[in-house]
């Protein structure tokens, strides 16, 4: 395989190729593809070079980043933890057709989705939906700060959904009540 770098897309039109290449693998480093500026680029590299795959290999393996490249039409998306043979590999899958994702995100999705699924079964009963998630989340140890943020919330309402929280579950203080959500669930 013959392997060109290039730092933008305007350099690679610069060398004036005479054939498409045969994959395309848009390095971002530790930059996310929710920025709008990266998932403009893979939507314009998939415009650009219909019959080419592109490949996203970036510093992260979230499931969101993940996600969102593959809705910009990525072809694949490689995390710099896997090793050169899982890399080089993920491009010939992308090049027959196939589109690789990290089996790492993957089983982070799977014990982040499927746990919460049947949780909310025995904590719907109990809890208001928006106690339920943040009952998860003090089960994960967050902050109130942090889980004000992820719930678009201020802190103030977070505490009081924690007061809530502990008053339905007789629990004085924020470790008592992960314990006895955890045992809730169980």
């Amino acid at each position: 395989m013959h392997i060109v770098t290039v730092a933008s897309l305007e350099e690679w039109q610069m060398q004036n190729m005479q054939t498409l290449p045969s994959a395309i693998l848009f390095m971002i480093g530790g930059r996310k593809v929710s920025d709008s500026d990266v998932s403009t680029k893979i939507c314009a590299l998939v415009e650009r070079f219909q019959t080419s795959p592109v490949i996203v290999g970036a510093d992260g393996d979230e499931l969101a980043q993940l996600l969102h490249a593959l809705e910009c039409g990525a072809r694949g998306y490689i995390p710099t933890s896997v090793g050169i043979k899982v890399a080089a590999e993920a491009v010939s899958l992308a090049r027959a057709g196939g589109v690789f994702v990290p089996a790492s995100s993957l089983l982070a999705a799977k014990e982040a989705i499927a746990p919460v699924a049947s949780r909310n079964c025995c904590l719907d009963s109990m809890f208001t939906p928006r106690e339920v998630v943040v009952a998860e989340a003090l089960r994960r140890g967050k902050a109130n700060k942090i889980i004000a943020y992820e719930m678009d919330l201020c802190e103030s309402t977070v505490k009081v959904h924690i007061r809530n929280i502990m008053k339905k579950l007789n629990a004085t203080n924020r470790t008592e009540v992960a314990y006895k959500i955890r045992e809730l669930v169980r």
